[in-house]
């Protein structure tokens, strides 16, 4: 599976697993030994979602109302982002 990847701050690679409505959902290369979760960044403003259980793990710069309509993506692609996640770090092995 093809990845657009992009070089983190620190040098990493941050496979981006979906762009929609400005946001981009993605993950750090170096995570893998973390639970499965997705980051999310629009602007300056960022977010981390644990996908088992599904839950908020941190935010900065997003209203309650983003953070709404982003728990509310992150459930709608759940599934393929949990894929995603499996299939990219199974394959670090």
């Amino acid at each position: 599976m093809a990845y657009n990847l992009s070089k983190g701050d620190h040098g990493g690679l941050v496979p981006t697993v979906l762009r929609i409505n400005g946001f981009r959902f993605f993950f750090f290369s170096g995570e893998g030994s973390e639970p499965p979760h997705i980051h999310i960044e629009r602007n300056d403003s960022v977010a981390k979602f644990w996908l088992s259980p599904l839950d908020l793990a941190m935010s900065a710069g997003f209203r309650n109302h983003e953070l709404t309509q982003i728990r509310a993506l992150v459930i709608e692609h759940r599934i393929m982002f949990l894929e995603k996640w499996n299939e990219y770090f199974s394959n670090q092995a």
